[in-house]
């Protein structure tokens, strides 16, 4: 018993960090200061930013249409997976994460709040 217990241990410390279940209700609603340079849905389209339909678990840069800040097409050339861990730690602080990026956005302070707008934008893959 002690064995296949020191196993599970072990499995759950390499599956990586473990994020918390947002809120896509609560995540809609912070999406209201995105909304003047990003879109979602089905009539989503670039603005100043590139719209976000299928942004979570895709290759950054892959919007087509869009003209990505050097800073941005450089990660994407570096294989930058907006994935749950990169989304929110870009979406804590932009320009830290990511310097040079034409994101003016300084960024959700909270973790319930990082949480809440990936699940809400994870609604639209």
């Amino acid at each position: 018993m002690k064995i296949v217990t020191q196993v599970i241990l072990v499995l759950a410390i390499m599956s990586g960090p473990v994020f918390a279940e947002g809120n896509p209700d609560k995540g809609k609603k912070l999406f209201s200061k995105c909304k003047a340079c990003h879109m979602v849905g089905e009539k989503a389209k670039n603005r100043v930013g590139p719209e976000l339909n299928g942004i979570v678990g895709a290759s950054a840069g892959a919007v087509e249409g869009f003209k990505y800040s050097k800073a941005l097409t450089a990660q994407a050339e570096a294989g930058l997976v907006w994935d749950e861990a990169s989304l929110s730690e870009f979406l804590a602080n932009p320009k830290k994460f990511m310097p040079g990026t034409k994101m003016s956005f300084k960024g959700f302070r909270k973790e319930e709040q990082l949480a809440d707008i990936v699940s809400y934008l994870a609604t639209f893959n």
